[in-house]
């Protein structure tokens, strides 16, 4: 395989993080199963290398040689845990994006006789006993550990990554200057900037914070530089929550949608649209947040009935995403209105509202990572770094065995507030528009039976304007006027 080839490959993802999504979905998905993830910044031999070790299941040699290879997957999925990789191109793309070389470490519990040769020539480690170090970083007896270095670098030369800002998170280099530039991102038109009232949000350049929200119900640890990643359910961390339904005409299912306000920042709104658990699209603005409005409000799908793009970081542009954004920019039109009216507030003074707390309190065990939902008058910020099931104080949750909330399901769930609210003043014009028409064809119908009686209209003519009376669909004025010539 010619390096240039993984270069070219590489650049399917157009930034750094969707490269680390890749790596972190092979460890979550069936087959792996990993229930924690470390990722590191190392420093070998003076060269800065990300580290990626979880403890998942481990690869013998034959799977190895299709993780390495391309276009080999037999990722299966089990019941309630779908598979995200689809083509087997996720460690290459995601692997040759982050840096120029990389070396997979993985046991399964079986014994093995490695072949050191081409390792010790052209990796970091000049030993053997340096290169079995890295086996004992893999925690128990099966997992994998993945290197990376040459990291890439920007055009001046410096890091990509950002290492020293923080040293519990990695952070995108020269954000600003790279927004700037503009690299595949959409720039808002002018009408938008008041509601970008400071930065991107955090995912855009937070490697914890794109973390935390990666998935739609987080089922694995994931520590960066030895610091816990604060996994959040998305759509349970809203205020104001209320739910609708999305019925595609192409697929014969619903689809649950979860709008609510954002509690951290209200400039950054917009739909977070999810495939088979993986974020794909984040903060996508639909609707009325297209003028301006709608501030504030996030929207949560799972849009499994869509077609995710090669780098999942966009789903494939067709007719049935178009109709699936449509929807969901009328849907948070009439949720939008619906808030605005129950709290008696006006459009032009909603921007400063911002709820200071999310509806629901919901943390994650250490032990068997099931979510657990906590009264509504615990502060998440007074709880313990590890918080365990028997913190719980309903005595019903105390037990990692006690199986964890059941949630409606898209077919049970129906819309919590009124969908009609943008139409609640089209009944009355409704009737309105029908009183006149029928008034119409009254004034009509007398006319008609004047001339008749004056001038011997003709009998059909009479029974087809009864006809159109009596078949209201059948009442278009052209047809009206063709009746009454």
């Amino acid at each position: 395989m010619s390096p240039r080839y993984l270069q070219s490959n590489s650049t399917s993802h157009t930034r750094p993080f969707s490269a680390v999504a890749e790596l972190l979905d092979n460890a979550s998905d069936p087959g792996v199963t990993a229930k924690l993830l470390c990722i590191d910044v190392l420093e070998i031999k003076g060269e800065a290398c990300l580290a990626f070790t979880d403890n998942g299941a481990g690869m013998t040699p034959h799977k190895l040689h299709h993780m390495l290879s391309f276009g080999f997957t037999d990722k299966a999925a089990k019941k309630n845990h779908p598979s995200i990789g689809v083509y087997g191109n996720g460690f290459k793309s995601g692997s040759m994006r982050l840096g120029k070389d990389a070396i997979v470490f993985t046991k399964n519990g079986e014994d093995s006789v490695p072949s050191l040769e081409a390792i010790l020539k052209y990796t970091l480690f000049n030993t053997e006993e340096e290169l079995l170090s890295q086996f004992d970083a893999i925690p128990g007896k099966k997992g994998t550990r993945i290197l990376i270095w040459n990291i890439r670098r920007n055009k001046d030369g410096k890091p990509e990554l950002d290492f020293d800002t923080d040293r519990f998170d990695i952070r995108i280099s020269d954000f600003n200057t790279e927004e700037a530039e503009n690299p595949g991102r959409k720039l808002l038109p002018p009408h938008l900037e008041k509601i970008q009232e400071s930065s991107a949000p955090e995912t855009e350049y937070s490697l914890r914070a794109y973390c935390s929200i990666l998935y739609l119900k987080p089922r694995m640890q994931i520590v960066l530089r030895q610091k816990k990643v604060k996994t959040q359910l998305m759509a349970k961390s809203l205020a104001h929550i209320e739910y609708n339904v999305y019925k595609p005409t192409f697929v014969n299912k619903r689809v649950k949608i979860t709008f609510g306000f954002n509690c951290k920042n209200k400039s950054h709104c917009g739909i977070m649209m999810y495939h088979n658990n993986r974020l794909i699209k984040s903060y996508e603005k639909v609707g009325c947040q297209m003028k301006g409005d709608g501030v504030g409000v996030i929207g949560v799908i799972e849009c499994n009935f869509l077609k995710p793009a090669h780098n999942k970081q966009d789903f494939e542009e067709n007719k049935e995403y178009r109709r699936t954004v449509t929807a969901l920019g009328q849907k948070l039109n009439l949720y939008w209105k619906a808030k605005m009216a129950r709290m008696n507030l006006g459009t032009s003074n909603a921007s400063s509202m911002i709820a200071e707390r999310p509806d629901q309190t919901w943390v994650q065990c250490e032990e068997c990572l099931k979510w657990r939902k906590l009264p509504d008058k615990i502060d998440l910020s007074s709880l313990p770094e590890k918080w365990f099931c028997y913190l719980h104080p309903h005595p019903k949750y105390k037990s990692c065995s006690a199986p964890e909330e059941q949630e409606l399901s898209d077919e049970e769930v129906n819309s919590s507030y009124d969908r009609k609210f943008g139409k609640q003043d089209q009944p009355s014009d409704r009737k309105q528009r029908k009183s006149s028409s029928l008034e119409n064809l009254e004034h009509q119908e007398h006319c008609l039976s004047d001339m008749a009686a004056q001038d011997g209209f003709s009998r059909q003519l009479w029974l087809l304007q009864r006809m159109i009376r009596c078949h209201p669909l059948l009442q278009s004025p052209l047809l009206l006027r063709m009746t009454v010539s």
